[in-house]
């Protein structure tokens, strides 16, 4: 058995059976060795940053790691941002890099490049395996220390000659760190702020996002008359009908310094102390109000849902008490296609147990909102703020859930860079309805544009910011992918019985909306 083989093996055994990939010569005994190990499922991608943000999407679903393998240092420059996007999620992913054999690199052939140095960027785990007998116990703890608490990409570097020399066999799984339990001071403490007589919150993000998470934390607010807040972009948040919804920061620091407006305490349940995303002339970096406390309940890696379990006894709130989402969705729209239109289409026909994966950005301002009372479904969002997430994690999350319709809102700039999704999409014959919403612009940098107190009135930099001439035709983009059922809608009668007839049917579809710059 060699090198490859072991590897394989053992990330089975350690329950990592999916891998996506984009190879290249050095990672050939890897591929050579997907027909030795068919428990092993290999997805194709014809992007590195498909691949990565495919698993990154994968684990979110699954609640376990994905594989991605890429080509030595510049597969992994090209699959940095969405690694980026998983690192920011605490979402688990396990990387494997490929690179030249180990006596081939003292002669610095043109791929040669510092591997460990571009993965030491995402903060996590990062191994090279020095010989064969090593690459199967270095892949058992790649898992372990991916699967850990938090999750974290977990790199292995492994050069072509451990792949193709011979190995001692594959190894079991290694031993996984459980969360942490939060210490009875945090809990005392943010049940201090909370009976306080001042106006307090609580900030939510990563596993707090889950409904166990998310019913005691609404039970805690309303037995303390507190708010409920979520992170901006959470990587993973269950809501719809029936469900405790939180209200979301949001993007705009002005938008979120007014919903924190009056705070005396702030409470962080596995969520980081809000921000603004940039720096602005003359406007606040840390939006937290002047004169409120920030107390931190539990942090990313420790026991969250715990935790809110023992902050609800040690306040003595009544439990199953938490508001829930009143089912209810948006009349069918009929009329002009616009931003407002295309969410109330949206909430009219999300079917239930979907999985969204939203990159609207500017022209999915309206979405969340619209589709709150629709049936329970999964929100996947962007927490690392690297455009190009959408369709690759819709792709993932499309192979994890098999038996549910995903829906990924793309916007049409972001839809650039990483349409090649599309492809793998229709090759794992996937159940993912695209809809690319087309305003021809790159509308939140217009907006920003003005905001970092640009001049906004220039012709070359508004050319910059205008995806027009040529204009981009997404139908005839994904027919050339293989998407047989791609539409374009102009008006919201034509969206919503196309978008419809798309999430009717199975495999992929996409639905360009073509609708008005928003800002």
């Amino acid at each position: 058995m060699n090198g490859a083989q072991a590897l394989i093996r053992t990330l089975v055994a350690s329950g990592v059976d999916t891998c996506f990939m984009n190879p290249g010569t050095s990672e050939m005994h890897f591929v050579a060795a997907l027909d030795d190990v068919p428990e092993m499922h290999g997805v194709l991608a014809l992007y590195e940053g498909v691949a990565t943000g495919a698993a990154d999407g994968y684990s979110r679903i699954a609640g376990r790691p994905a594989a991605a393998l890429l080509h030595l240092g510049p597969g992994l420059g090209n699959g940095l941002a969405n690694l980026h996007n998983a690192r920011r999620g605490n979402v688990p992913v396990v990387n494997i890099v490929g690179d030249h054999a180990t006596y081939h690199a003292q002669y610095d052939a043109p791929l040669q490049s510092d591997i460990a140095a571009i993965a030491s960027s995402l903060e996590g785990w990062v191994r090279e395996s020095t010989d064969a007998s090593s690459v199967a116990s270095d892949a058992a703890e790649a898992v372990a220390a991916a699967s850990g608490n938090p999750g974290k990409v977990a790199t292995l570097i492994l050069p072509a000659d451990t792949c193709w020399s011979e190995a001692g066999g594959p190894v079991g799984a290694a031993a996984r760190s459980a969360p942490a339990a939060v210490s009875q001071q945090s809990v005392a403490e943010a049940a201090e702020a909370l009976r306080s007589s001042g106006r307090a919150a609580l900030l939510v993000g990563g596993t707090a996002c889950t409904q166990d998470a998310l019913a005691l934390a609404g039970d805690i607010c309303a037995g303390t008359d507190s708010s409920l807040l979520a992170e901006t972009f959470p990587a993973r948040l269950e809501r719809g009908a029936g469900r405790v919804e939180p209200q979301r920061l949001g993007y705009l620091a002005e938008f979120a310094q007014a919903q924190l407006d009056g705070l005396e305490h702030l409470v962080l349940v596995e969520a980081r102390s809000p921000v603004s995303f940039f720096a602005y002339p003359d406007k606040a970096s840390d939006l937290v109000p002047d004169g409120c406390t920030v107390h931190v309940l539990s942090v990313p890696g420790e026991d969250s849902t715990a935790a809110l379990d023992a902050l609800a006894a040690e306040l003595g709130v009544d439990r199953g008490v938490a508001p829930r989402q009143v089912a209810q969705r948006p009349d069918r729209p009929t009329g002009a296609l616009d931003a407002q239109s295309m969410a109330a289409a949206v909430g009219a026909l999300l079917p239930e147990g979907a999985i969204v994966a939203d990159e609207g950005n500017t022209s999915g301002l309206f979405v969340a909102g619209a589709t709150a009372g629709a049936p329970p479904h999964d929100w996947l969002c962007l927490p690392g703020g690297a455009i190009g997430f959408g369709m690759p994690v819709a792709t993932g999350a499309a192979v994890a859930g098999r038996d549910r319709k995903v829906l990924n809102l793309e916007s049409d700039g972001s839809a650039m860079y990483t349409f090649q999704a599309l492809w793998t999409q229709v090759r794992e014959g996937l159940d993912v309805t695209t809809v690319i919403l087309n305003n021809s612009s790159y509308a939140v940098l217009e907006m920003e544009l003005n905001r970092v107190g640009a001049s906004a009135d220039g012709k070359l930099a508004r050319e910059m910011l205008d995806l027009s001439g040529p204009d981009l035709d997404f139908v005839s983009l994904a027919r050339g992918m293989g998407v047989e059922q791609a539409t374009r809608a102009t008006d919201a009668g034509e969206f919503t019985e196309q978008l419809e007839a798309a999430l009717a049917s199975e495999g992929p579809a996409v639905v360009e909306a073509v609708v008005p710059p928003l800002l």
